[in-house]
């Protein structure tokens, strides 16, 4: 976990993507996960060391660029929880300032978020909650959703289970610099790569 309260440690910002989530969204990867669930997609996000440092308000200075473009955001990891007063700030700043939804992804069961510190609080502020440890045996990898064990919670009315059902299971994205990024709930099944 943080080392500062107020400090976000963050593995990777996507601008703009389609297959995190209903209609174009900014993505942050959050670095740092303890939960360690076995077949993670993203275990480069575990260490709770590297990624970026950023105060909640940078990161939202940061992101708020991509507003006009993007409809909201999704959180993932890494473990978004696990950065939890410094999360609640940066979530407050987005709606007060913004009218972007948020989607959570997390390795959480619904029950252990609730028992969190900051759990209520961070609730307040997500639209969608994606809840519970990656099972490999049980993989789904469709509507956001990567293992059938999966709870999906709906916090407001923004957003059916149809409408996370329409969200593609991966997509390639070429930067301007030429980097190429694979993202997605199914990504090296879709792109056809190996592990």
């Amino acid at each position: 976990m943080n080392v500062r309260e107020d400090l976000l440690r963050v593995h990777h910002i996507e601008p703009l993507s389609r297959a995190n989530g209903p209609g174009m969204r900014t993505v942050i990867w959050f670095q740092g996960c303890s939960l360690g669930c076995p077949g993670c997609f993203n275990p480069q996000t575990h260490p709770f060391e590297g990624g970026r440092l950023w105060t909640a308000e940078r990161l939202f200075r940061k992101v708020k660029r991509y507003s006009t473009l993007s409809e909201g955001l999704t959180l993932s990891g890494g473990e978004p929880l696990q950065q939890g007063e410094a999360l609640v700030s940066f979530l407050a700043r987005v709606r007060r300032q913004t009218s972007w939804s948020v989607i959570m992804l997390t390795g959480y069961a619904w029950e252990e978020i609730g028992a969190l510190p900051w759990g209520s609080a961070v609730l307040g502020y997500v639209d969608v909650v994606i809840a519970g440890r990656y099972q490999a045996r049980q993989r789904l990898a469709r509507g956001l959703v990567g293992s059938a064990n999966k709870t999906l919670h709906f916090l407001t009315s923004r957003y059916t289970l149809a409408d996370l059902m329409q969200v593609p299971e991966a997509e390639v994205i070429i930067t301007p610099e030429g980097q190429v990024r694979v993202t997605g709930v199914d990504p090296v099944h879709r792109v056809g790569l190996q592990r």
